[in-house]
């Protein structure tokens, strides 16, 4: 794409001024990181009339996504001197994901966040991304219409799910099933080699989930950063699946919860109990590090998934509206054992 895009606005006070949309520099980082959490807090405030101290209760996703994909993040920048909105956008192989956009409150309705969305859409076409998809506020009618303008359709709900791991009564969920010979490693643990290996494995899941789907880049930036650690779900000689988590600090995890950003068991083993197991593991890995909450994201279209987390005793926090575009709109199977988070 075009390495910066120039246009006139108007600024808080009514003056003339230029508008630029350029990549995210190292020196931009905590500056977008302000803008992002900026806007959001405004938003929210406007949405539950009451301001919040943290947008995202601690998460962080500004620094470590532009680490792992410094070619998808972008920033709107005022006459070369005050950067006013920022959009970051990665690929997961076939698959690209957008999000956050935010433009600062003052800087809205002047067309910015449709220069960002536009910056990014070219990026994915550099990418030869098949499928592009972001998640929205259902509630919110700007949101809605902004996206659509890019072709971008409402398709179902992904609940925001968490528990407390709080055991003391018998009534927090059902009883946990036995790992049924499940065997579950840190992919932190594995030899250099066996990594690249496990890689491979995860491709051949997910693809098989959705043709070109990929999660190494966000497998091997937990990993260099420390964000978190990926779990492998082993049974035998056989990978049942993984699931990718964040731990808080300089992550996407809240303060004081553990964080999955994506799981998905193999569709050749997708059996109930197999994701039971596979939650239990992450609770029990969840209490070892001392964190009291586990936070599951769930689509609603993947319908198995969903009422197991239910079952289980995950509560609804919020809910979000997944937009998507591209010709593998319908590829969702409702008995696909997955979570994921394209926020």
């Amino acid at each position: 794409m075009r390495a910066a895009v120039d246009r006139v606005g108007i600024d808080s006070h009514g003056r003339s001024t230029k508008v630029q949309i350029r990549r995210v520099r190292k020196g931009d980082l905590a500056k977008v990181r302000d803008v992002i959490e900026q806007t959001f807090t405004d938003f929210l405030e406007r949405q539950l009339g009451t301001r919040p101290r943290q947008p995202f209760g601690g998460a962080q996703y500004v620094h470590h996504r532009w680490l792992m994909e410094p070619w998808g993040c972008f920033v709107a920048e005022e006459d070369q001197s005050k950067i006013v909105g920022a959009a970051l956008a990665v690929t997961w192989g076939g698959v690209g994901l957008v999000g956050p956009v935010a433009v600062l409150t003052n800087y809205q309705n002047q067309k910015i966040g449709q220069q960002l969305i536009q910056a990014a859409d070219e990026f994915f076409e550099e990418n030869k991304v098949a499928l592009q998809g972001l998640v929205t506020y259902p509630t919110s009618a700007k949101h809605l219409l902004l996206y659509s303008k890019f072709s971008y359709r409402p398709k179902g709900l992904v609940a925001i799910t968490s528990r407390l791991l709080d055991r003391r009564d018998g009534r927090n969920g059902p009883p946990r099933p036995s790992k049924g010979g499940l065997v579950v490693r840190r992919f932190s643990s594995l030899e250099e080699t066996k990594k690249k290996a496990a890689l491979q494995r995860f491709h051949k899941i997910t693809n098989a989930i959705c043709r070109g789907l990929d999660l190494a880049k966000e497998v091997e930036i937990v990993d260099g950063l420390a964000l978190g650690d990926t779990l492998l779900f082993e049974r035998g000689r056989d990978l049942l699946g993984f699931a990718i988590y964040h731990t808080p600090g300089v992550s996407e995890a809240p303060t004081g919860a553990l964080y999955v950003k994506f799981l998905a068991i193999d569709p050749q083993f997708k059996r109930v109990e197999t994701l039971e197991q596979a939650l239990g593991a992450l609770e029990e890995l969840a209490a070892e590090l001392g964190v009291q909450r586990v936070i599951l994201p769930v689509y609603t279209r993947y319908w198995a998934a969903y009422s197991t987390l239910m079952k289980w005793g995950y509560q609804i926090d919020f809910t979000m509206v997944r937009m998507q575009r591209g010709k593998q709109e319908d590829y969702e199977d409702p008995t696909h054992l997955v979570l994921d988070d394209w926020r």
